[in-house]
């Protein structure tokens, strides 16, 4: 194991906390754009009967990026170093970006789906380089913990990113539509959000250039392969396959759910996804705390206070938005109080875990089978609730699966085992345009029986699969 001084530790794990933000607040941005791009291109008149499909191809392009470019970019890292290609990925995801304005300007959903590919790819080299630069930086006892932590910034941008979306986006292109305003100009709300995130992006990789980084080396000069026979690799990329299907493909869900069946207005829909996304940051906290090899006092400590923000972050998603083209803020203290008791459960159960990061999994992911399955049979009103729920247990299953499916290899197989798992991120691409489809076929609830069989297989691979190793 290469050693490193705390500096170095900490000056390279707050770089890459920077930028899990920057690709969390991405990705997520772009999964909530699902129901303005259906609005500003009118896909219900252009796609009669897959209106649906066609809006999840937004989702599908941009993981389908990981398919083409993870093992690629695996390779590439390798070559120029992790530094560098953080600075391609940004390079990528800023054009990608300035793309949008084109594309929105012609109303070319073709154009539009190719610059969410552009920038997708550019979030690929960002991920494979943050990842394994992330476990190795200190032992692989606490590799989950510390991915946890910096993916608690990451789910933090990707809490704020439906948020704006809702608010900022998609209700103003709402309310121009309702006042007899033209597609253009309800598509028009795209644009400046697009181009001032490649602005900082551009900035941001301008000042990584000067900024010198802790190097992780490997034992050896070349790439070593031997990773491709180690089935935990692989086991762990199906897992990966089955968990950013199911989140993706259950969170793009919700809003239609929340619309078809609860008749809630799609920008406040939207705007309510936050409240998926914010459980998904309190519990990859607790995760970063509970799955770290601190005292069982300090964990505490920490843990209250999670839970009072917890009940902060609950209580602001739930009583913010915009109304008539105004900011407002009804206060809902119970409906704060609900999104703290999810977090009070999510504390028991990853207690249950013992901080043991494949048996957290485990327990985690047969929540989610259940909290699924009760969206599908239960009415409207409870149901929603169920799976605005499962973010909070989506929480650890990135890092924790990442880090189990990289456990015993040498830094020398890093980046390929790292390429061969983000590949699989695909899951994101294949899973929810099969539940656009099956909405659009047959209805909303019976789309949701996919993500019930991603979390089963997550389960195994957490109490069973991450165990096997190649026979001598």
């Amino acid at each position: 194991m290469i050693s490193y001084s705390k500096q170095e530790l900490r000056l390279g794990l707050s770089f890459m906390a920077s930028i899990f933000f920057i690709f969390g607040f991405m990705t997520n941005f772009n999964i909530a754009m699902k129901d303005q791009v259906q609005l500003a291109f009118d896909l219900k008149t252009l796609y009669p009967g897959w209106e649906n499909f066609f809006a999840q191809l937004v989702n599908g392009v941009f993981f389908f990026a990981y398919f083409c470019f993870s093992l690629f970019s695996g390779f590439i890292i390798k070559r120029v170093g992790y530094k560098n290609g953080v600075v391609v990925g940004l390079a990528l995801v800023a054009l990608g970006s300035f793309m949008f304005f084109p594309a929105v300007s012609m109303l070319s959903y073709p154009f539009f789906l190719s610059a969410i590919f552009v920038m997708a790819s550019g979030v690929v080299f960002l991920q494979t380089a943050a990842n394994p630069y992330v476990v190795a930086l200190g032992p692989q006892g606490t590799a989950s913990a510390r991915l946890n932590l910096t993916q608690a910034l990451n789910a933090v941008a990707t809490t704020i990113a439906p948020y704006i979306a809702g608010i900022l986006v998609l209700a103003p292109a709402v309310l121009a539509l309702n006042n007899g305003a033209s597609a253009q100009v309800a598509a028009d709300f795209v644009k400046v959000p697009f181009v001032i995130m490649s602005v900082i992006v551009i900035v941001i990789a301008s000042g990584i250039l000067f900024i010198r980084l802790p190097e992780i080396k490997s034992i050896e000069n070349v790439m070593s392969v031997v990773s491709i026979k180690k089935p935990q690799v692989w086991l762990g990329a199906i897992g990966i396959f089955c968990y950013v299907g199911a989140e993706v493909g259950t969170v793009s869900q919700i809003s239609i759910y929340m619309n078809d069946l609860l008749h809630i207005a799609k920008d406040e829909a939207v705007k309510l996804t936050a409240i998926y996304w914010g459980g998904n940051m309190i519990g990859r906290f607790l995760g970063s705390v509970f799955l770290n090899d601190i005292a069982k006092k300090t964990k505490m400590k920490y843990a209250m206070f999670i839970l009072v923000f917890a009940f902060v972050v609950g209580w602001f998603i739930v009583s913010a938005g915009i109304k008539d083209g105004h900011f407002v803020f009804e206060s809902k203290p119970l409906l704060g109080l609900i999104f703290l008791g999810i977090a009070v459960l999510n504390l028991i159960l990853l207690s249950l875990g013992k901080g043991i990061a494949n048996v957290s999994l485990g327990i985690y992911a047969t929540v989610n089978m259940i909290l699924v399955f009760c969206g599908f049979i239960l009415p409207p009103a409870i149901g929603v609730w169920c799976l605005l729920s499962v973010g909070f247990f989506n929480s650890i299953m990135f890092p924790s699966i990442f880090s189990l499916g990289v456990q015993d290899l040498d830094p020398s197989e890093m980046p390929i085992a790292s390429g061969i798992i983000n590949t699989m991120i695909v899951g994101g691409a294949v899973i929810p345009v099969l539940m656009g489809i099956l909405t659009d076929s047959a209805s909303l609830k019976i789309a949701l029986l996919a993500p019930i069989i991603c979390y089963a297989y997550i389960a195994f691979f957490g109490l069973k699969g991450c165990k096997l190793r190649q026979r001598a």
